[in-house]
């Protein structure tokens, strides 16, 4: 046991630095001055030069070898499973790669603030092009030390397991089907009478105030966490500092609203994660489908359903001051559950949501296999939007900037959005087959019951069985898309 007990101690030791790592970077997004960048792009990178070298140390791979005869419990050796995936791909990059990467990451982010705000890709090109060049170093060390692909490499820092041809699979299906299903969604729409508007502005301070009290009817706990703003939403921080952020328009109430659901979501899974396991491998989420599923399920299938609008709907009018037509519940449900074509994913609604996914998976598995040169992402973005969404970008504002994730050097992570979106209708038939009164409790803006079946069955197992596992546990089966594509049906074309 000496070679486990020095392993747990060497995790926790980056675990912790991890949570470090969170805080400064959510800082950087939401309250550091600009003029702070360059001092903390250096802070960062050293602290994961710092956290690098812990998980490269010389002596891992004895203890990971000793350990392996040691008599262990069934959570200790799914740990110690997780510690060798994880120290396979830290051995596998070099240290002054990680540092490059961190510092060009940093640079590229803060480069692409302005840029995107001055709608200015050619000032971002070069920042970007040297941030991908860097990733493919890391993929093709990867790649070589896994035994993968160079894109699989970087799919199983966020799918642990993940295999392209599964998603391929998927997404071409995805692909074939999304433009159809969309028109179809829209000839449904077209043939009820209009939606009515419900007017605004919408001032920032009401939004942020409902955005709070639907936080804590969800489970969110104020001594555990906060909100913000940044120029992309995201849950940060730590198990027990879960820092989320959001985006306003006082013209639309429902982008930052719902993005605060989302956000809420993630942060109920992490606050969920196994208190005894905090600080180790095996109590981490287990792989980023998986959180994703969570936000999704929280923002799309529980709080866009009727019975939840049935709740919310009074709190809306009192905000807003909101009186007639436009603010009864069949129009706010209707107004929830519209579907349009648009450019910026993050505000995109379920039917069109996956055609956006479908894009970057194929855009960044072309980056990174060098099909693609960055100067001409602003034309294969276009071409792809129109093809899958039916909607073109008049400018790469709202186009190929709009995403943080490339700028720090993430890839293989948007595919796991979509993976969440069916993993998320199927846990959430499971646990509305399993605890009839979920719905009924969300009517009275009571979340318990559905988030007391989320910890039992997903939030505390944090990373002990596989992916696959973790559903055919609490669903009765793996993956089935056809749940997410009957939920879509059902809901939009009342199927």
């Amino acid at each position: 046991m000496d070679a486990y007990t020095a392993l747990e101690a060497q995790f926790g030791r980056m675990s912790k630095l991890d949570d470090a790592l969170e805080i400064l970077h959510w800082d950087m997004a939401a309250m550091m001055p600009s003029g702070g960048a360059f001092g903390r792009g250096e802070t960062m990178a050293t602290l994961r030069v710092l956290r690098h070298e812990l998980a490269t140390d010389a002596r891992l791979a004895d203890l990971l070898s000793e350990a392996g005869g040691a008599d262990l419990g069934d959570w200790q050796q799914a740990n110690l499973r997780e510690m060798r995936r994880l120290h396979a791909h830290a051995t596998a990059v070099p240290g002054r790669l990680v540092e490059a990467l961190s510092r060009a990451g940093s640079a590229c982010e803060m480069t692409w603030r302005a840029s995107r705000k001055a709608n200015d890709f050619a000032t971002l090109e070069p920042k970007l092009t040297e941030v991908m060049g860097l990733v493919r170093e890391v993929a093709a060390a990867k790649a070589e030390a896994l035994g993968v692909e160079p894109y699989e490499a970087m799919l199983d820092q966020h799918e642990p397991g993940g295999k392209t041809a599964r998603i391929d699979a998927l997404f071409d299906d995805l692909a074939a089907n999304l433009p159809g299903l969309i028109e179809r969604v829209l000839d449904h729409q077209a043939g009820q009478p209009p939606v009515a508007a419900t007017g605004g502005p919408f001032p920032i301070e009401a939004q942020r105030a409902l955005g709070v009290k639907l936080m804590q009817t969800l489970g969110f706990e104020f001594d555990h966490g906060r909100l913000d703003v940044s120029h992309h939403p995201f849950c940060g921080g730590s198990a027990d500092d879960v820092r989320i952020t959001t985006r306003y328009d006082e013209a639309d109430f429902t982008k930052a609203l719902m993005g605060v659901i989302h956000e809420t979501g993630h942060a109920l899974y992490e606050r969920g994660r196994p208190k005894a396991w905090r600080y180790q491998p095996v109590g981490l989420a287990r792989g980023m489908s998986v959180h994703e599923s969570q936000s999704l399920l929280m923002e799309m299938q529980a709080c866009r359903s009727r019975e939840f609008l049935d709740y919310v709907a009074p709190l809306l009018r009192d905000a807003f001051a909101g009186d007639g037509p436009a603010w009864a519940v069949d129009n706010l449900h209707r107004l929830y559950t519209q579907v349009r074509r648009g450019l910026i994913r993050v505000d995109a609604d379920e039917v069109t949501y996956p055609a956006h996914v479908v894009l970057r998976y194929r855009l960044e598995r072309a980056l990174l296999a060098g099909d693609l040169d960055v100067r001409d992402l602003p034309g294969a973005w276009r071409e792809g939007m129109v093809a899958l969404v039916g909607i073109e970008p008049s400018d790469d504002k709202d186009g190929c900037m709009q995403d943080i994730h490339w700028m720090d050097g993430t890839v293989g992570y948007f595919p796991t959005y979509t993976l969440g979106a069916m993993t998320a209708a199927q846990l959430f038939e499971a646990a509305t087959e399993a605890v009839p009164e979920v719905l009924p409790s969300i009517a009275k803006g009571e979340f318990g019951p559905l988030l007391g079946w989320l910890r039992a069955n997903v939030h505390s197992w944090g990373s002990y069985y596989s992916t696959d596992e973790l559903l055919t546990r609490a669903t009765g089966r793996p993956l089935d898309a056809s749940v997410f594509r009957a939920h879509l049906e059902r809901r939009y074309l009342g199927a």
